[in-house]
């Protein structure tokens, strides 16, 4: 099985670079047949879909709910088969790709200290990739249990700027995080993952009480960081990455305050871009003491 799941990974890592230099939207005509088949073919993943989106718009019908989750697959396909460009174009290929709306203030060298708040939207790889254009960065990864897409992947990743990236470790020890941002390296940080209650606050995310690492406050307020929110808006011709201003009067004396803060930032953007947001992981997976679960 092993040596099938790796023939498997080689063969689609080398489809997806071979679609470098194949119009963008021939890559959209693949990415909806291949979202059409992952949409019937992993019924476990589409349950989680439709739970997630039920739980946090309930207002809207089951139709529309469904076409947004339809609509999420095919985006999401699509980012994957553009790692063609992001992993075998050219650095010129790949700034015509990823353009950057609001960048200029990570790129004050006197600003030493910057975590930047990155959410799981389709486009996560494409601000990843692409900011490494104009600055360097370092950021914690999942090691993925396949040797030849863990390859694939961080080569993909390091392909500019050599950014540092850290193996997230059981511990969760972010001492090696610390150490590179005070070389002045920027930091990216994927906030709305379900890593478990241990060190989690619960905070509602769209009215539904998600377990939430309060690590953007606490960070910021240790290594007196300044803090940006960044979302990538796929496009018909590419992905459109949106920097904000530094945050004002962030952090507090509050995690909590400041991690619903976050939340709520999160949510506005979802609001915005509805179905280019990852509903397929299980956000809701820890649940407040006595409730049960949501995906059973």
């Amino acid at each position: 099985m092993k040596a099938l799941n790796d023939w498997f990974a080689r063969l689609w890592i080398r489809i997806i670079k071979s679609m470098a230099h194949t119009p963008i939207e021939r890559r959209a005509f693949y990415a909806r047949i291949i979202a059409s088949v992952l949409w019937y073919a992993i019924p476990k993943r589409r349950k989680v879909t439709l739970t997630n989106l039920r739980l946090c718009f309930p207002e809207k019908t089951e139709a529309e709910r469904v076409e947004i989750a339809k609509s999420t697959y095919r985006h999401l396909a699509r980012a994957a088969l553009d790692h063609g460009v992001l992993w075998a174009g050219t650095a010129e290929e790949v700034d015509a790709m990823v353009r950057f709306d609001g960048i200029k203030e990570m790129l004050d060298t006197e600003e030493r200290n910057i975590i930047v708040v990155v959410p799981h939207f389709a486009g996560l790889d494409a601000a990843g990739i692409g900011i490494g254009l104009h600055v360097r960065c370092c950021t914690l990864y999942q090691k993925q249990s396949n040797q030849a897409w863990d390859d694939a992947a961080r080569a993909g990743r390091s392909r500019f700027s050599e950014p540092v990236l850290i193996a997230k470790s059981d511990r969760n020890d972010l001492r090696q995080v610390i150490r590179t941002m005070r070389q002045g390296l920027p930091f990216f940080y994927l906030p709305d993952m379900d890593h478990g209650a241990r060190n989690s606050v619960f905070v509602p995310f769209f009215g539904v009480q998600a377990a939430t690492l309060p690590m953007v406050s606490r960070l910021a307020r240790l290594t007196k960081s300044k803090v940006v929110f960044m979302v990538s808006e796929m496009t018909d011709d590419g992905y459109v990455v949106h920097v904000s201003d530094f945050w004002k009067d962030f952090p507090t004396d509050d995690y909590v305050a400041d991690t619903r803060r976050v939340t709520a930032e999160l949510e506005k953007w979802i609001l915005r871009l509805p179905d280019q947001y990852m509903w397929l992981h299980r956000r809701f997976k820890t649940r407040p003491e006595g409730e049960p679960s949501v995906y059973d």
